[in-house]
């Protein structure tokens, strides 16, 4: 299995980035001498060439969507190429361990599994037993520390076919992507990579994180996307490589992930990351309800995101919250506050309109999964989440209404004021509440910069 093609490393969704699900497997392959090739169908066709050389084909699937369609993905390989071995590497992986050796897969990986993957093409190599690759649930991520080398995006498209940096002012930037952490340390319920990690994080020796960046400047990027789960889980670490990068290329921008108790407590270490080149950091506020943040085991309160949205605006970064509106705790009344508040303060700005219709998953192996409190209803396998009902049925009809808003938008191509306050119309229906006047106008915050891709999991 050494020779070229015929380990095939696939990506079928990483949030419009260059995807480091294919990056990083490929190092490790090929520092031990493999030649894999690579497929990423969020910007390339499938290629029965490709598929047809292959003898293992490890599918990345590091996100819901991209385990939605790699399952998809997996079912056309084996058509096409019936012999060829399939696995999945990933976070989602191990938690949906079960329904993917259903689907015929030889190996499931998550974690700290690139080596475990190595060691599967070698199995494969010699024609030995597999069986020890399949595993499931939150206890099979690895708990070691890798030796990391620099990822390789040989054989990937080139950068200028990913998502893209807008500046907020009519210009478009080439972008690349790069982890500095895997893992984290907290346990949000909704979240999976508690359902993994269980509070264990690693960090990328900044060395290689340079290099990795530098080999993207090289490639033509201009801004870079530090796409850990969390950038400040350990903040002295995020500001040796900012610090580093910054260095080294004094006019790359960059972007990061936080939660809201971390740009709270480390305030000062935004403000750093800020005068480094940091435009723009996600953070998962989620709700504005202390009830559904205390519910969510969030590490943050109401109060929390108006200070965090302060921190971010003395850094001199735009704060790009992501929101879950709706959860079976949430009330349609808390809805609305939602979208008052975030108006008043001219937060709406930086606030994508698919971000007010999302409504709470809660896949196979969630923290949540059996929740007395929530009211489910089976489980769609097609979705790969289990169903549930809100206790108050307007909650459901408008979300449904709110995601079909987006979307229209979205295909429209409608300025995201407009999509907003046709959001906010629906929910004021729902409640039987007057219309004010000018509910579609712009929204009053500065928008800042963001990536051309939407936040989607």
């Amino acid at each position: 299995m050494r020779g070229h093609g015929e380990i095939l490393l696939v990506s079928a969704y990483e949030l419009g980035h260059v995807p480091h699900g294919i990056a990083l497997p490929a190092a490790f392959l090929e520092r031990a001498g493999f030649h894999p090739a690579a497929l990423d169908l969020a910007v390339e066709q499938l290629d029965p060439g490709r598929i047809a050389r292959a003898k293992l084909a490890a599918i990345s699937v590091p996100m819901h969507t991209g385990l939605r369609l790699g399952v998809e993905v997996a079912r056309r390989i084996r058509a096409l190429n019936p012999s060829c071995a399939v696995a999945f590497h990933g976070l989602y992986a191990t938690l949906n361990g079960a329904m993917l050796a259903r689907e015929g897969a030889v190996a499931t990986l998550s974690g700290e599994c690139e080596e475990e993957l190595v060691a599967l093409a070698e199995a494969l190599e010699r024609g030995a037993p597999t069986a020890r690759f399949l595993r499931s649930g939150g206890d099979s991520a690895e708990r070691v520390r890798l030796d990391f080398p620099v990822p390789s995006r040989t054989g990937l498209p080139p950068l200028d076919r990913y998502a893209r940096l807008d500046d907020g002012r009519g210009a478009q930037l080439v972008a690349g992507y790069a982890e500095a952490t895997r893992g984290c340390l907290h346990g949000c319920l909704h979240c999976p990579i508690p359902a993994l990690y269980r509070g264990r994080f690693f960090a990328v020796p900044v060395a290689t994180v340079v290099e990795d960046v530098a080999r993207q400047v090289a490639a033509g990027a201009r801004h870079v996307t530090f796409g850990d789960p969390d950038f400040l889980n350990g903040p002295g670490h995020a500001l040796a490589v900012a610090e580093a990068v910054n260095e080294r290329f004094p006019a790359l921008t960059f972007d990061f992930t936080a939660k809201v108790e971390h740009l709270v407590r480390h305030a000062p270490t935004v403000g750093k990351l800020g005068r480094l080149g940091a435009l723009f950091v996600t953070s998962a506020v989620e709700s504005l309800s202390d009830r559904v943040l205390e519910r969510l085991a969030k590490g943050h309160r109401r109060g929390d995101v108006v200070e965090a949205f302060a921190v971010a605006a003395r850094a001199g970064i735009s704060l790009r919250p992501t929101l879950v509106p709706f959860t079976p705790w949430e009330t349609l009344d808390g809805y609305l506050d939602l979208l008052d508040t975030f108006a008043a303060h001219g937060w709406l700005a930086t606030v994508d309109p698919v971000q007010l219709s999302l409504r709470l998953l809660v896949p196979p192996g969630s923290l949540l999964e059996g929740a007395e409190d929530v009211a489910f209803n089976g489980l769609d396998e097609g979705a790969l989440t289990w169903r549930w009902r809100h206790p108050d049925p307007r909650m459901d009809a408008l979300q449904r209404e709110a995601a079909a808003a987006a979307a229209d938008g979205e295909r429209r191509r409608v300025p995201a004021h407009e999509t907003q306050g046709r959001i906010a119309v629906l929910a004021s229906l729902a409640a039987g509440r007057a219309l004010g006047p000018g509910v579609p106008t712009p929204p009053s915050g500065r928008q800042g910069s963001k990536l051309t891709e939407h936040w989607f999991c």
